[in-house]
């Protein structure tokens, strides 16, 4: 089964034509007051959820936007709410 992820500018395509960036972790952390340790749970913690995370694809075959989609991990695929398939 292919992933297959929707662009916002080029529509849907075959997963091969991105590259994953990561999970949607929300906007970094203040820097003032920020400790070290603050800043190593928000670069390198990830939630890893069995289910559906919020994240960030590069469409590096095509136009080069940077996007964040919903995907659902247990299935694989881009889902359109929290709770179903696209």
């Amino acid at each position: 089964m292919a992933l297959i992820l929707t662009c916002p500018i080029c529509g849907p395509r075959n997963g091969y034509e991105f590259r994953y960036g990561g999970e949607d972790k929300g906007p970094r952390p203040a820097q003032e007051g920020l400790t070290p340790a603050q800043w190593c749970a928000y670069a390198h913690m990830n939630s890893c959820v069995a289910g559906i995370q919020a994240e960030w694809w590069c469409h590096k075959d095509g136009c080069g936007t940077w996007f964040v989609t919903r995907r659902d991990t247990r299935i694989n695929r881009e889902t359109t709410t929290d709770t179903e398939p696209r």
